[in-house]
């Protein structure tokens, strides 16, 4: 997905949100930040660094971690793989690295899962060790795609009130479909569709920013509130007329 004509500032502390519809540019965005793909024009900075600077401050947690369930891997060995980042190519783990990967799991509440193997898991619980990996080196920013798609609603609200006590020490930056967090968690928002919707202050959310990346009328987004979509809209039929259309 092509992306043009970003300008975003996220600020340290941020509990940032991007959303916007499949295809968008969210995932691809992300990715950007990590330096995984290319900018053709422009440039991202990181406290001031460049990206290949930058990329030990960031810790990671993809929209789907796929691996072949036959394989012989614990939820120790996937917590230690994150601190790849901090002993290069030296082939063995330290005591240093074992004692941070410990406190990882401890962080996210699954320390007594460390001899498990990976496949045993509840999809939370794979998500609570994804994130334990990217805490291990110590990040000053967490960038988290989709982080509770394959969760059940009560897991998802246990990983988001994780995340905002992690917000308290660092900055993360989170990629959903769910707008109805949104107003409970997050501070800041940007809507992503190609091109990039968002304010000037500090206001979470409003009609306008979803209007304009959605390209699709929004009658109500409030906390404790379901949102709706009301508003009647075109829709352009195969016969290519158009009629009123509500969702």
């Amino acid at each position: 997905m092509v992306i043009e004509d970003i300008t975003l500032k996220i600020r340290k502390g941020d509990f940032f949100g991007i959303i916007g519809p499949n295809g968008g540019g969210k995932s691809t965005l992300l990715k950007a930040i990590l330096g995984l793909i290319p900018v053709t024009s422009g440039k991202i900075s990181i406290f001031g660094r460049s990206v290949h600077d930058a990329r030990r401050l960031i810790g990671y947690v993809p929209q789907y971690a796929e691996f072949d369930k036959r394989f012989p891997i614990s939820v120790w060995d996937v917590v230690l793989m994150g601190r790849r980042s901090v002993r290069g190519i030296h082939p063995f783990y330290s005591t240093e690295d074992k004692q941070q990967a410990i406190k990882a799991l401890q962080t996210v509440q699954m320390d007594g899962f460390k001899k498990r193997h990976i496949s045993e898991l509840s999809g939370g619980q794979r998500q609570r060790v994804f994130i334990a990996r990217a805490l291990v080196s110590h990040p000053k920013i967490l960038l988290l795609d989709e982080p509770t798609a394959s969760v059940d609603k009560e897991m998802q609200k246990t990983i988001y009130d994780f995340l905002s006590e992690l917000n308290k020490t660092m900055t993360i930056v989170l990629v959903t479909h769910d707008i109805g967090v949104l107003s409970s968690y997050v501070t800041r928002v940007s809507c992503l569709n190609r091109f990039i919707f968002t304010h000037d202050d500090d206001r979470v959310i409003s009609k306008e920013m979803l209007e304009a990346a959605y390209h699709c009328p929004v009658d109500l987004i409030a906390h404790g509130v379901p949102h709706r979509v009301l508003d009647e809209h075109e829709k352009r039929s195969g016969n290519g007329k158009t009629k009123g259309n509500k969702r």
